[in-house]
């Protein structure tokens, strides 16, 4: 994902997704695809937040429970439940979200930054917030959500 600011006058299409109650996005460039819920399968001793992995088209897919991984408890995934396939730096994970809303448009000033108030684990894991129709959606930086070495099973 790029951190590099817009160009001036020029929008950056992020992709806004639910997980509970609350609104998410991420950018548009990470995405590779959206798929329904596969079952995953476990892999031992892995982190909580790592529901298991998928086959996609022969590929070994890690999948992270992106709800697990932000504090705000674990899914129980149905077939409602939806796969966000992103490339994160080097690796391609899945993130099991409870359903994607939008497509947003924004300039980087429409991205406020995290109130002070909000502890560095949350400023770890939301780049910044985005206030649009009534709604707060936190823009998740998803090179923070994967820890260093915590998912070299990606292909």
């Amino acid at each position: 994902m790029s951190d590099s600011p817009t160009p001036a006058g020029l929008g950056r299409e992020l992709i806004s997704f639910r997980i509970g109650s609350q609104e998410f996005c991420v950018d548009i460039m990470s995405v590779r695809e959206i798929r329904g819920w596969t079952p995953a399968t476990a892999l031992p001793r892995a982190p909580a937040f790592v529901r298991g992995v998928i086959n996609l088209r022969g590929a070994v897919l890690p999948i992270v429970d992106l709800g697990a991984r932000l504090g705000l408890g674990a899914a129980d995934p149905t077939a409602r439940h939806v796969i966000i396939v992103a490339q994160v730096e080097n690796q391609v994970v899945g993130l099991l979200v409870d359903a994607v809303s939008d497509i947003l448009t924004v300039t980087d000033d429409m991205v406020q930054a995290t109130p002070d108030v909000a502890s560095e684990m949350v400023r770890m894991f939301v780049r910044g917030l985005l206030a649009i129709d009534g709604r707060m959606v936190s823009f998740i930086s998803l090179d923070r959500v994967l820890p260093d070495g915590d998912l070299d099973i990606a292909a």
